[in-house]
């Protein structure tokens, strides 16, 4: 295929112009392809060594993990997108002062390009081990280099010609799932989608991902797609962490950020992708420093950097199973048989979402009944009547943001009014908006569709009026119920499952402190915690501070990561 390309700097040119460049994008390509100065190469050789490559030299290829950093000193490197039919497609051209790397050079997913030389060239070759200590030492070179990884795993994203493809049919359940997790954790991927008759066995198999080597894994769990991928990073049994963070949420990205930055050794535990609740949220107005407002899975994307900034190791798609104490330290058992060791536990798992009580309800969960309301979700929904249901600030923001999308959207909410639980400044839009109607003291009776949702009824309780629209989308936002099953007989916990923290509760000095010396809990898992973002974000960054009183009282912090 025909692309035009453009010169950043005379050293740059990618496939990347046909869509980056489209109205609309926002691109930095100042940021993504960088010329590095003489005085920063200068400074890189203490980390590298030179190497000489002949013509057609491969530096990496699609799958590989932990690959090393290259600085074009003299000749020419060439970056590939996967092949989608015929040939691979050029991507970048690095000259020399550029270097090669996106974002698994700040952790150890597969590579989903490929490098090659297409001139004999000298180049600085800086290993993983090497590039972590300059990650924590070079802080002006670090930043590049974390905004360079980011902006080029974007354009490679965009350019959707990854090499994994989802195959499935529309508004399937399971295909939504795996999307869903494919778009969270920014990983390359294309989408084809079936249509039409198909065989009962073929309908069995859907969906199927298709690895780059042509391998297929249909109907695949999370933790085994994501292991099969790199993008977890299966913890060292061996190894015993400063801090072990479950969940990634606010709260737990905080905690994550403050603790590797001071120089703690830290590992997060995370069920499906950065972010948590929040991460789902289509936009967050009143977090401090944002005044035109930022999504969840945004803000959750600049925490996840940050972390991987300073070393924190990720493990994705792992839930905890257990915990127990040997000697001064917790062992953490992980789901499918990995497991972790550290002497402090911040938990911050957050909440699940609370479900309606309606006959064939799990039937349409995916297939109509959404917990987010985020642009993946909204293509389903373009200029359809939606319902959005919720008194709380999620729900609110839910509301403003299908309401320029779909054609109009019915807000369902059991109260009197959100008077008690929503932000003044969403009421006050809600009720502005004349693509909104809100429906107090309601809540839904029926749902009805076959394969996915086509019909909501809902009633007013004190009217008994029922209401009945043909409606395939269903965003519900009532909530969430702590997830703490994996702790129970281990700390004290409330009688909704929520775990007692703080002075009251005869505990540690610390607020955070549980039951269990060396385990702490921040976020919305903590019982009398504010439900809020900036909320959680405060406390996973206060809790470091009690960790080092705990890790001098009680045993020698391991610091790994050198400060």
């Amino acid at each position: 295929m025909e692309n035009d390309h453009i010169a950043l700097n005379n050293a740059v040119e990618t496939i990347a112009d046909t869509f980056l460049k489209l109205p609309g994008a926002d691109f930095r390509w100042e940021l993504a392809f960088p010329d590095l100065t003489e005085e920063v190469v200068e400074r890189l050789h203490a980390y590298g060594n030179e190497e000489s490559f002949a013509r057609g030299a491969q530096l990496y290829t699609y799958g590989d993990r932990r690959v090393d950093m290259f600085v074009v000193l003299e000749g020419e490197v060439h970056v590939f997108l996967p092949p989608v039919s015929g040939e691979a497609a050029l991507y970048s051209r690095y000259k020399k002062g550029n270097f090669t790397g996106e974002f698994n050079l700040l952790n150890s997913q597969g590579s989903v390009v490929e490098a090659r030389t297409v001139l004999p060239s000298t180049l600085l070759r800086i290993n993983r081990v090497e590039l972590e200590r300059l990650m924590r030492t070079e802080g002006d070179i670090a930043n590049v280099i974390v905004a360079a990884s980011i902006w080029r795993r974007i354009g490679i994203v965009k350019a959707g010609s990854g090499s994994v493809v989802l195959k499935g049919r529309a508004n399937d359940d399971q295909t939504m799932v795996l999307q869903r997790f494919f778009v969270r954790n920014n990983y390359p991927h294309r989408i084809e989608t079936v249509s039409g008759e198909l065989a009962e066995q073929d309908r069995e198999s859907l969906p199927v991902v298709i690895l780059s080597d042509g391998r297929l894994m249909s109907r695949p769990a999370i933790r085994e797609l994501a292991d099969e991928l790199g993008i977890t990073e299966l913890p060292d049994p061996e190894k015993l962490y400063d801090v072990a963070v479950v969940g990634a949420g606010p709260a737990g990205l905080a905690a994550a950020v403050y603790a590797a930055s001071e120089g703690l050794c830290t590992t997060v535990i995370e069920g499906m992708a950065p972010g948590g609740q929040a991460g789902t949220s289509s936009k967050i107005e009143n977090y401090l420093g944002f005044p035109a407002g930022i999504s969840g899975l945004g803000l959750a994307s600049r925490a996840h950097l940050q972390a991987l900034k300073f070393g924190v190791h990720f493990a994705i798609s792992r839930e905890v199973i257990t915990i127990e104490q040997v000697g001064d330290a917790y062992k953490l058992t992980l789901e499918g048989g990995p497991f972790v060791t550290a002497r402090t536990v911040v938990v911050a798992s957050g909440a699940q979402y609370r479900k309606l009580t309606v006959d064939n309800y799990a039937k349409y969960e995916n297939r109509g009944i959404y917990y987010a309301a985020t642009a993946m979700e909204s293509v389903l929904c373009r200029d359809q009547e939606v319902i959005v249901v919720g008194g709380g600030n999620s729900a609110g923001q839910a509301s403003l943001f299908l309401s320029r999308i779909a054609d109009h959207v019915h807000h369902i909410v059991r109260g009197a009014s959100f008077s008690e639980t929503m932000s003044q400044y969403l009421i006050s839009r809600i009720e502005n908006s004349d693509r909104i109607t809100v429906y107090t003291r309601s809540e839904i009776s029926a749902l009805e569709g076959n394969p996915s949702l086509q019909r909501v009824t809902w009633v007013n309780s004190n009217t008994g009026e029922r209401l009945v629209r043909d409606i395939s989308s269903v965003f519900v936002m009532i909530g969430a119920e702590p997830n703490t099953g994996w702790l129970v007989n281990t700390v004290r916990l409330d009688d909704k499952g929520f775990i007692l923290t703080g002075r009251s509760d005869g505990f540690d000095e610390s607020p955070y402190s549980t039951s269990m010396p060396g385990i702490f809990a921040v976020g919305d898992v903590r019982a009398t915690s504010v439900k809020r973002v900036a909320s959680a974000v405060g406390e996973g960054s206060v809790v470091v501070s009690y960790i080092h009183r705990y890790l001098a009282d009680h045993a020698k912090p391991v610091l790994a990561r050198a400060k």
